[in-house]
């Protein structure tokens, strides 16, 4: 395969949008689809969206030399790359309707020898399902197109060199589709790409979010166990760690993101009696979350009996994760959320520095928050959270081990 190949990416957000630019910034068209207008406009302009270190140079450079636009409709292509959400629905049972749609949208544009990519995070069988579709309406293109299924494996803020160096797990439907998918892989990419069959792959994606949510769960019960026994878990995990062959997770006020917060669920839901630890960890991980919501409740509280007045509190941390604005299924907007609940005559200040505005939080200064707060209330660890000197003050809530 060479880059004289046209791609249509559907779906222009926190992956879809860095995989376009790092296509396009190699000298291939690429053309973005995304049913929010004003996410293809801003990208047209060179510009971006979402906060991404290195992303506005990609985009910027790509859009200048026309190898990238964004359009709000699905564009003939060569390859296709379908990079949708797939959140869950009803009792955390997996939702591919995006998968399914995006899918309705390419069918009326395929030809022969066409490469159909999947990368959202799907359930296993969700690649095969999408070849009985496309043959259904297309069935004279049956074996004569190609379609693989290849997780994105990236770290939010470090995507742009991890899109380029980590290594791929890529499955076809068929050997020959797979081979296709590499072909494709090998112009951009430099890591690994390991070959496999879609059912694997995807089960590989899965797997992936599963161990580090379960391995985050045990981080998050020793702190519950911790907190009880009066014993400081960053010194613990600490010191537990000196042993070469241990490396317990830091604890955290839960799991959020899109992936290890939701993919448990997608293994759950297709095989319950098989997935007790998995399902176990789900349920550690949700639980410290409300009890880190329960926990702020009490501290105000105690300062109310024990000052006569309503205490002044800083949430600082509305992000799934440090330095980033990504607030999908933030188990530290959960607790935000709580706390406004909650709330009589408290003073509450909501910081989130990588964001200039929210629709249901009031944002301020993480200096002044800090500055004017009785209770500081430490979510995600945010460099400039750990900026700030601690003093004797104010009450500290570090969930998140900004002062470890």
């Amino acid at each position: 395969m060479t880059k004289n190949i046209t791609v249509t990416t559907i779906g222009l957000g926190y992956i879809g949008l860095p995989t376009s630019a790092l296509v396009a910034y190699n000298g291939i068209k690429v053309c973005g689809m995304d049913v929010n207008s004003e996410v293809v406009n801003t990208i047209n302009r060179g510009e971006i969206h979402i906060v991404e270190p290195e992303l506005q140079k990609y985009v910027k450079r790509a859009v200048e030399n026309g190898n990238l636009k964004a359009s709000s409709q699905v564009q003939e292509a060569d390859v296709f790359l379908i990079v949708v959400p797939t959140p869950f629905k009803g009792d955390h049972e997996p939702d591919i309707s995006f998968v399914e749609a995006a899918t309705l949208n390419a069918i009326p544009l395929l030809k022969e020898g066409d490469l159909i990519i999947i990368e959202s995070t799907s359930p296993v069988g969700t690649t095969e399902k999408m070849r009985r579709l496309i043959y259904s309406k297309r069935p004279e293109l049956k074996d004569q197109i190609y379609l693989a299924y290849c997780p994105e494996r990236v770290l939010p803020g470090n995507v742009m060199f991890e899109l380029v160096n980590n290594d791929r797990v890529i499955g076809g439907i068929d050997e020959v589709s797979t081979e296709k998918a590499i072909e494709f892989y090998e112009l951009f990419v430099k890591g690994k790409l390991h070959k496999t069959n879609a059912r694997t792959a995807e089960m590989c994606k899965l797997t992936e979010n599963a161990s580090r949510d379960v391995q985050i769960a045990f981080a998050n019960e020793l702190s519950l166990i911790c907190d009880k026994a009066d014993i400081n878990v960053w010194e613990l995990i600490e010191m537990a760690n000196k042993h070469p062959r241990v490396n317990i997770l830091q604890p955290g006020c839960g799991v959020g993101g899109h992936c290890i917060a939701v993919d448990p669920y997608f293994i759950v839901s297709d095989y319950p009696r098989e997935s007790q630890m998995i399902g176990k960890a789900r349920e550690t991980n949700n639980y410290k979350s409300f009890w880190v919501a329960e926990k702020i409740q009490n501290e105000i509280l105690s300062f109310q009996l024990k000052n006569g007045k309503s205490p002044a509190v800083a949430i600082m941390g509305l992000a799934f994760k440090p330095n980033i604005d990504d607030l999908r299924e933030s188990p530290a907007k959960y607790i935000a959320q709580k706390v406004i609940q909650n709330a009589k005559e408290e003073i509450i200040y909501f910081v989130e520095p990588n964001i200039s505005d929210h629709q249901i939080f009031k944002l301020s200064d993480y200096k002044d928050a800090f500055n004017k707060s009785d209770i500081v209330v430490f979510l995600v660890a945010h460099d400039e959270f750990k900026t700030l000197k601690k003093t004797d003050d104010k009450v500290i809530m570090d969930f998140c081990g900004i002062y470890k």
